[in-house]
């Protein structure tokens, strides 16, 4: 167990005032009980990650305090926090979490992080109408209720690998939401209400259960997005579904963590290479036609010469008699050949005819299904780079970058 001591604290900080100090780092010192920090009444930033703290009571006259950072501790509760009316950032992630009602009477938070914790329902935090930031990820939530109703000031909301089933109508009061990540979970279908959110530029659906396109059609109404992951929903094995989705969503840039000018345009391209195949397999199958009829004349006029000499042979005395009938025979077999190769060579012009109708049907079909391809500004995919699709909040898989998000609005935030 290791203690806290105000003495150390002023040593360490090189001064004798306890209230000139308004920032202090104790990471990693195993750290089991932080009461002398009573004495520190004009401390606003506190990080304490990375110790044993099982308990925040020791911080209740620490009233200043803006900024506070617990992560990877052994908390169960958040006692303690109840009274510090001016904190605006608080992370807690993993720790032992099992509730979070304690943040209901800070009203003052801007940005609350409490991912992989053992939270099971989210307390209700209408109250707390200077909220922009909500983490929530890897807690075994099921629902989100109606804890979020008339959460107007919220921008950034992640509930990535929860159990949630179902979204509901708790969105609709969350006109400034500008990012929603519910990747990993087992939602099925997108609520009506989603169109409420038309401020909503990254949607992060990865990894649920969404199986129809008619669930998807509520997208429309979210003019502003341009980031959208469905990657490992059954919904996404759809051939189409990127070309689609660009015609629902035409001001989107993003779709499953790819440029989607790039994926519409790699569609295009498997449509032309289908066309081509199919062509070069036409031309293929024509010429083993043709040769096969070549080669079927050539073995019955060598099988008519054999049978020729061999009944020519057979009867030399009736060879003089027959003489005329060889060569009348002769003659016969000649015109047969003749009248074979003019067969062939109408039925290779009728062949080629047939090769160029089926061109030009397949050429006018390749042209259609190049039309119907909404390729967009093609020049536009190429701003797109690997770094900022990730810059945008998605990352090569099925994850959001940065579970815990940076904020511009407070520097230096502990993210987890």
């Amino acid at each position: 167990m290791t203690r806290l001591s105000t003495e150390q604290i002023l040593k360490d900080n090189k001064t004798g005032d306890p209230n000139s100090i308004k920032s202090l780092t104790l990471t990693h010192k195993a750290l089991s009980d932080v009461s002398c920090l009573t004495d520190f009444n004009n401390l606003e930033r506190l990080d304490l990650s990375s110790n044993n703290l099982t308990s925040l009571e020791g911080l209740r006259h620490c009233v200043n305090l803006k900024w506070l950072s617990v992560v990877q501790n052994k908390l169960q509760s958040l006692k303690g926090i109840e009274g510090l009316s001016k904190l605006t950032v608080l992370n807690a992630c993993k720790n032992e979490l099992r509730s979070m009602d304690e943040v209901i009477s800070v009203v003052s938070l801007r940005a609350l992080i409490l991912n992989d914790n053992e939270i099971v329902s989210i307390c209700k935090l209408d109250q707390m109408k200077e909220l922009n930031t909500l983490v929530l990820s890897r807690n075994p939530i099921r629902e989100i209720g109606d804890s979020l109703l008339n959460m107007k000031a919220i921008t950034k909301l992640s509930l990535s690998n929860c159990q949630v089933q179902i979204i509901g109508s708790s969105l609709k009061s969350c006109t400034e939401l500008k990012e929603l990540r519910l990747a990993h979970n087992d939602i099925k279908t997108l609520p009506a209400e989603l169109a409420f959110n038309k401020k909503l530029q990254n949607l992060d659906l990865g990894k649920n259960l969404i199986t129809r396109w008619s669930e998807l059609k509520v997208l429309k109404s979210l003019v502003s997005l341009n980031n959208l992951n469905l990657q490992g929903n059954p919904v996404a094995e759809y051939d189409k579904l990127a070309k689609k989705v660009k015609n629902l969503l035409p001001s989107l840039h993003i779709f499953n963590a790819r440029p989607i000018n790039r994926i519409t345009k790699n569609e295009k391209d498997n449509i032309v290479d289908k066309v081509n195949d199919s062509s070069n397999n036409a031309d293929d199958t024509i010429k083993v036609h043709m040769e096969k009829k070549r080669v079927g004349t050539r073995e019955t006029n060598d099988k008519l010469s054999n049978e020729e000499i061999q009944w020519s042979k057979s009867d030399s005395a009736a060879g003089k008699k027959l003489k005329k009938k060889d060569v009348d025979m002769e003659k016969d077999l000649k015109r047969k050949g003749r009248k074979t190769s003019e067969n062939l060579s109408n039925k290779g012009i009728q062949v080629h005819d047939d090769d160029k109708r089926f061109r030009k049907k397949q050429s006018k079909e390749k042209q259609g299904e190049l039309d119907i391809i909404d390729n967009g500004e093609t020049a536009f995919s190429e701003l797109f780079s690997a770094n900022i699709v990730g810059n945008l909040g998605f990352d090569g898989g099925n994850n959001m970058v940065n579970e815990a998000p940076k904020f511009n609005l407070v520097d230096g935030l502990v993210t987890c």
